[in-house]
């Protein structure tokens, strides 16, 4: 295997493995009705004026299934729509206390998942791989605006 391609599966195996250990330490913290997907809904949300269509172009979606996504997210409470003060057809897109608790239960559960890492590659490896990978990343971190 050619070293692009090695490292490709790598990141993605990585991210996935990620991903899922976020999720389950979520779950655990009371929060076993979300799925990973809320997550990043969470951080667009969590950064304000925000709508649907503007979640839908965030998740990569169409505005069907971010509406459906928002539904569901109002529904089981974490996630509340206000009128847009200058459109009256659009909505903006607002976490509630349930919301913002999940979310911080995320950032805990990120940190935790990736101790490991920290551990097995050193304080300063793991900075420098933290830096590298932040240069790589066009759109910066994915995680909510505190």
């Amino acid at each position: 295997m050619d070293d692009d391609l090695s490292f490709s599966t790598l990141v993605l195996a990585l991210s996935g493995q990620l991903v899922q250990e976020i999720h389950t330490r979520v779950a655990a913290q009371g929060f076993a009705d979300l799925r990973p997907v809320h997550g990043f809904a969470f951080a667009r949300i969590s950064r304000g004026e925000v709508t649907t269509a503007d979640l839908a172009g965030h998740l990569g979606v169409t505005k069907q299934a971010a509406a459906q996504l928002v539904e569901e997210l109002v529904r089981k409470g974490y996630v509340l729509r206000r009128p847009h003060p200058q459109d009256a057809r659009a909505r903006l897109l607002e976490l509630t206390a349930r919301g913002r608790a999940a979310t911080h239960a995320a950032d805990q559960a990120a940190r935790a998942a990736v101790a490991p890492w920290r551990e097995a590659l050193g304080a300063e490896r793991f900075g420098a791989l933290a830096t590298d990978l932040a240069r790589l990343a066009p759109n910066g971190p994915i995680r909510p605006a505190w």
